[in-house]
Order: C-alpha cells, then structure tokens, then sequence
C-alpha cells in the first residue's frame, strides 16, 4: 500500500491506533468489580480511575482528531461510569476510526487544552494506549505484549518530553532502567513508570 501524495509536502503518518486499542480493549473483561479499588503502577490512581481516565482520554482525543476542542478531563473513581465496560470498547473503536479520517494527522489540534500539530497528538494517543494498557494489566495481574511497532512509534515522544523532573500531569520524573533492557521497559521509564511494578499480593477475603 502506497499513498501517493501529490502535494509533496511533509506528511507525518499517523500511527494506526488499531493494535493497541485492542490490546486494551482486551483486557477489560479481565477487570472484575472487586479490582476497581486495587492500586496501580501510577502512584495516586486507582483501577477505577485508570478507567475513566481511559475513558475521558480516548474521548478527547477522538475529538481531536476531528479538531473539535476538548477540556482536560480530571479523572477519577467516583466519576467512572458503571457502564464503562459497554461504553469504553466502543470509545476505542470510534477513536480507532476517527485517527483514520483522511487529514486527521494534519494541520494544528488541541488536547487537554494545549494546541499542537496533529501528528504528534497522534502519537500522544498512541501512548495514551500502549501506557495505561500496561498499567491496567499489570493492576490487574494480566499479561500484556505491546505490538514492538506502537512501542517504536511512542519513543520519540518520550525522549523528547521524559525527564529527572517528569512532566506535570503527563509522566512521573523518569526511572532508570539497563540500557540493554526491552524497548518497552525503557519506554515505561521514560514515562515515570517501573517496569519492574507487580500488584500488591491480595490478603484476605
């Protein structure tokens, strides 16, 4: 498949969303009620809030394909919809779709209230997949195997943006790991994350 483009101008690809939206899709079933509370791989956010997270983001960022503004969503537990497990796989899915749109990757956006080219909100959302779908399967004790495509696709991002300080309200300050450690640990470092993160064993009932 070529895409012949006439204009000769700069054309960033969009990454195709499809992947990673199902690696996370798939993961939903796995979550059962009881997980809601449990902690996850980001410090303050509980299962339920990593889901509306999830939720609120691949709304936006639907949104943003299509230039439409968006607020910054604040996620949390209580604001988690109890449909999330109708309402989120289909969310993934118009998100999928509207990155596909014919110019999405063009031009200015905005997202959480920042304006910036669309192509690099398309690989904001991208990460904004790949990285919460790791925290939600390893919160919730499942496996979880990022396509090595997305995990090159989001490393520039990370390398441009991670640091000692971490970023307010994107990564935490980054965590070193080996330098001959899987793309995908170091991607996880970058964002502020310990590859190396396990769910507290579960005591009693």
């Amino acid at each position: 498949m070529s895409s012949a483009d006439g204009d000769g101008q700069h054309h960033m690809t969009v990454p195709d969303l499809d992947q990673a939206a199902r690696r996370l899709a798939a993961l939903l079933d796995g979550v059962p009620d009881s997980a809601l509370p449990a902690p996850t791989p980001c410090s303050d956010s509980s299962v339920a809030t990593l889901l509306d997270h999830i939720m609120g983001l691949s709304q936006g960022l639907a949104a943003s394909a299509r230039k439409e503004a968006t607020g910054a969503p604040q996620a949390s537990a209580d604001h988690l919809d109890p449909d999330w497990r109708a309402i989120l796989p289909r969310r993934l899915d118009d998100l999928v779709a509207a990155w596909r749109e014919p110019g999405a990757g063009e031009g200015m956006t905005s997202a959480g209230g920042l304006t910036m080219p669309a192509a690099d909100v398309a690989a904001v959302t991208l990460d904004e997949l790949v990285l919460p779908g790791w925290d939600l399967a390893r919160a919730t004790g499942q496996p979880y195997e990022p396509d090595p495509r997305d995990v090159a696709a989001i490393m520039p991002f990370l390398e441009a943006f991670a640091s000692e300080q971490g970023v307010p309200g994107l990564f935490g300050p980054a965590v070193p790991v080996p330098d001959d450690a899987p793309a995908f640990d170091r991607a996880l470092g970058l964002s502020g994350r310990d590859p190396a993160w396990r769910a507290p064993a579960q005591t009693g009932g």
